[in-house]
């Protein structure tokens, strides 16, 4: 489970007061390049700066770093987090043994989040703060490890000391050790370790960056793997070497293990975990898609229809699925289907439930987990990723009534259509148009730029037998040459006239469109006013959707 959520200082003379290391560092740059400034969220606009110098909170005391380095021009990454002397290492290791011995006195908690308490009421117990000159305490040291078995003398610390070691016991047996800081970051979409030497990360602000966090050597690098893996019970081996798992928070993480295999040393990426979705209003903000064609998915998703946002990987496509979720009518029954817990549902019916793969004849599969689905009676299934021959299960859902909301890899509708009908999912041709919008989505450069765009929204309108095929309708394009998003489907389409309209009772199909404005009105107003956050998109489309009513006038 997610930890709570960090203090955060918010000015940077507050942070440089309290922290040494981050004063150390703001000194540092600025003879190097000038005063960074200070900010405690980022915006997208910022990846428009040519050379940046920032500095932004993590969750105290430690702060992130970002800057283009004079030496090759390269954006870096630098993680600023307090760092232990050789001398403040040896003290460090007798604190941990000192802990070890009285480890024992105190009951093991349930909750992670429960542990940090603990361990600073046994520091506590075997330190004292004292600002005694340290070569007062050296001549004291051979004394006090005599004795201390007899007296049980508490170790010696300054103040600047103790906060170190406390901040690196809780870090290394509570939080994630050496990634920490990165993993508290929550600008960070992807962490890479390409074997011993530095981590690479992909930053949803500025891309791919360089990090200040190094692996020095396998045997370094491998005691973190190691650990880490038992950590989330699916422990590397050279027996094992490969290992797919979810870390505490949920990310996800891959590791190869050993250089046999791993060539420049054992290696790992790591899939952040978003708590709270992106919403709609942020994607339209960004141009990933247009209030029109959110206005589209919010009739679509509303009245049942079913959906699969399909591209390559990295393209967003479970983003765009989780910001499309608060579409679906309040009242909604959602069963969730998952191999690992990425989507989010602000439904107050909500059944979250992930498969259970080891190998073993005790293992749940998405195959298992969507029968019992059909079993459930839900007014949605959201399948996370179809993959292989569950997605004939979500078919036959579609065939019963239960409309499916799920990602895909497929780069087009046609070759969406090939996977599905082929091996080893084997979808029958016939089966495919109960399938009702396929959304195609991709990462894209523009004008040097790595951006996400849904390239197009298609409509499978019916399956003729005679030619053994499904036509399909585009009714969005996305113009990349102007990077804007054309709706072809304004009084031409099959799903908002022939599916939604007449469910809706409308004399004239083509009211629907009216309908469609206004909530691309009411999209763009909440983009307009700033409206971003997930939960606050959220209410503002239930309330419509419930009673009629806006917080604004459109």
């Amino acid at each position: 489970m997610p930890r709570e959520k960090p203090k955060l200082t918010e000015t940077l003379d507050e942070a440089m007061r309290k922290f040494p290391h981050l004063r150390e560092y703001v000194r540092k740059i600025e003879a190097e390049i000038g005063t960074p400034e200070f900010h405690v969220q980022l915006s997208r606009d910022m990846r428009d700066i040519k050379f940046p110098n920032i500095i932004y909170p993590v969750g105290d005391p430690i702060f992130i770093g970002i800057y283009r380095s004079p030496k090759d021009n390269k954006l870096r990454y630098h993680a600023i987090q307090p760092e232990l002397s050789p001398e403040e290492e040896q003290l460090y290791r007798e604190v941990e043994e000192e802990l070890i011995k009285i480890a024992h006195t105190k009951p093991v908690p349930h909750d992670i989040k429960d542990i940090t308490p603990i361990l600073i009421d046994l520091l506590n117990r075997v330190v004292e703060i004292s600002e005694e000159k340290k070569i007062e305490r050296k001549k004291k040291k051979f004394f006090a490890t005599i004795f201390s078995e007899i007296f049980r003398r508490k170790i010696k610390l300054t103040k600047e000391e103790y906060e170190k070691i406390k901040y690196f016991l809780i870090r290394d047996r509570v939080g994630y050790g050496f990634l920490e800081p990165v993993l508290r970051d929550p600008y960070i979409e992807d962490i890479h370790c390409t074997g011993v030497g530095p981590i690479f990360l992909v930053h949803k602000v500025f891309g791919m960056l360089k990090t200040n966090l190094v692996f020095r050597d396998d045997l370094e690098l491998n005691r973190y793997i190691i650990q880490e893996s038992e950590r989330v019970e699916r422990p590397v081996s050279e027996v094992t070497p490969i290992v797919d798992a979810i870390m505490p928070d949920g990310s996800r993480v891959n590791i190869i293990y050993g250089r046999e295999i791993s060539l420049e040393g054992s290696s790992f990426t790591i899939r952040k975990f978003s708590e709270v979705p992106i919403s709609i209003t942020q994607l339209v903000k960004w141009g990933t898609l247009s209030s029109e064609m959110a206005a589209y998915l919010w009739l679509c998703l509303q009245h049942g229809m079913s959906m699969f946002v399909c591209g390559e990987t990295a393209s967003g496509k479970t983003t765009t699925l989780n910001a499309s979720v608060a579409f679906i009518k309040p009242d909604a029954k959602i069963y969730t289907v998952e191999n690992t817990p990425e989507v989010k549902v602000p439904h107050e019916v909500w059944q979250h439930l992930c498969t259970r793969e080891s190998g073993k004849e005790t293992d749940v599969t998405l195959m298992d987990l969507l029968i019992a689905a059909l079993r459930s009676r839900p007014d949605y299934i959201i399948v996370g990723e179809i993959r292989s021959v569950e997605g004939n299960v979500a078919f036959q859902a579609m065939q019963t009534g239960h409309p499916v909301l799920s990602t895909f890899h497929a780069g087009g509708v046609s070759q969406m259509i090939q996977r599905l009908t082929g091996d080893p999912i084997n979808v029958p041709m016939p089966a495919i148009d109960n399938l009702n919008i396929v959304l195609i989505q991709q990462a894209v450069y523009i004008k040097g730029k790595f951006l996400r765009r849904v390239l197009s929204v298609t409509e499978l309108e019916r399956y003729y037998d005679e030619f053994n095929k499904v036509s399909t309708k585009q009714v969005f394009e996305w113009d990349s040459s102007k990077d804007v998003h054309i709706f072809r489907g304004w009084h031409n389409s099959y799903i908002l006239e022939e599916k939604i309209a007449k469910v809706l009772g409308y004399d004239d199909p083509r009211e629907i469109y009216d309908e469609l404005k206004k909530r691309a009105k009411i999209i763009e107003t909440m983009v307009e006013k700033g409206i971003f956050d997930y939960y606050e998109v959220w209410n503002i489309i239930k309330n419509y959707v419930e009673n009629g009513v806006l917080p604004f006038e459109i």
